[in-house]
């Protein structure tokens, strides 16, 4: 005997809507509306839907599901940060954070992308989980929603960035990552600026060669960490089959096709890379297209022998770099009192 499971409605396109209130002899125009509820308002339920009859929204509820994020664990740090442990229709457990500057009205929040990781980076929490599933892009855009309203209600702004450097690797689950995007920022969707959204990678080399070559509008970061291949190959594995001068190639390339912003997000760690001669690595890796480096102190992890570097060490690090004429960010630590770094409180379950 089978059971018919109803489908997530979410997972059909506009089409696929519109031919299945055609086939119920409903007008093509309730497609438009319950594909607005779905990707403009962010409805949950078809409840919600209230400029749909009852027994239309019935109908729908007999034959489609929605399968929401659950809120599971909320912390909130003394630093404004909040960070969200979500729970998923199959009980698998991802997480988001809210990372609120509310005196330069900025409000980015940190989205996942997978249910784990499979790269194994050696100071991340998540690369201590397996990879689970990738999300779909319903699951990366129900994060962006709920941590709007978070951020609505707890400092009366929307969210103004959005970055991909949650739980998992972006590039590895590519047609999700671009396809939520997508709902983002289309006028049917969110309609934010793709300007506004940073995609993070730790460097899959012909992926960021395909993001040039589908000509995306959003920036692009690559979590580099270490300015050689012996220190990467160290903490990222994946260096091993992309290394720096092949990461270098295909980066030049999605610069000169997209002409989108490119920035380093270079973790310093106490005595492995803060030297000044690694500053002077990084210096040489910049020369080859328009970057930014944002140097960020570490948020140790349980079982990780990395400490953060000292202050003094950054200082100077940052200061080597800008003198070198390059443009340096240096972003402190957020959520030290709670488990803000990635994967943590994900993890402890």
């Amino acid at each position: 005997m089978s059971i018919d499971v109803k489908k997530d409605i979410r997972l059909l396109s506009k089409d696929e809507l519109t031919a299945w209130f055609i086939e119920q002899g409903e007008q093509k125009f309730r497609a438009k509306q319950v594909y607005e509820w779905l990707w403009q308002k962010g409805a949950h339920t078809f409840l919600e839907m209230t400029n749909l009859s009852k027994s239309l929204r019935t109908k729908l509820e007999e034959e489609f599901m929605i399968n929401a994020l659950q809120e599971d664990k909320v912390q909130h740090s003394s630093d404004g940060t909040i960070k969200t442990r979500f729970k998923l229709h199959d009980g698998h457990l991802i997480e988001s954070v809210l990372i609120p500057v509310p005196k330069d009205k900025r409000f980015t929040v940190c989205v996942s992308s997978q249910v784990g990781c499979s790269l194994s980076c050696t100071f991340c929490a998540t690369g201590k989980m397996k990879r689970v599933r990738n999300l779909d892009p319903a699951e990366i855009y129900d994060q962006v929603v709920l941590v709007n309203r978070q951020a609505l209600e707890h400092f009366g702004n929307p969210l103004t960035n959005i970055v991909y450097m949650g739980m998992g690797e972006p590039l590895l689950t590519y047609k999700n990552v671009l396809k939520s995007i997508d709902h983002i920022t289309s006028p049917e969707g969110l309609g934010m600026s793709p300007r506004r959204i940073t995609v993070s990678t730790a460097g899959i080399a012909k992926m960021i060669k395909k993001l040039a070559d589908d000509e995306v509008r959003f920036n692009l970061a690559l979590s580099l960490h270490a300015a050689d291949d012996v220190k990467r190959n160290e903490i990222m594995p994946i260096n091993e089959q992309n290394n720096l001068a092949v990461l270098m190639d295909a980066l030049r390339y999605f610069s000169l096709r997209t002409r989108n912003k490119i920035s380093f997000e270079y973790i310093a760690f106490q005595n492995f890379n803060d030297s000044l001669v690694d500053a002077a690595n990084l210096a040489k890796l910049c020369r080859y297209f328009p970057v930014q480096i944002n140097i960020i102190e570490y948020n140790p992890i349980d079982g990780a022998t990395f400490e953060k570097s000292a202050a003094h060490r950054i200082d100077d690090f940052a200061k080597y770099l800008i003198e070198e004429g390059i443009m340096v960010t240096v972003r402190r630590s957020r959520g030290k009192d709670i488990d803000a770094a990635c994967g943590q409180l994900a993890n402890k379950s």
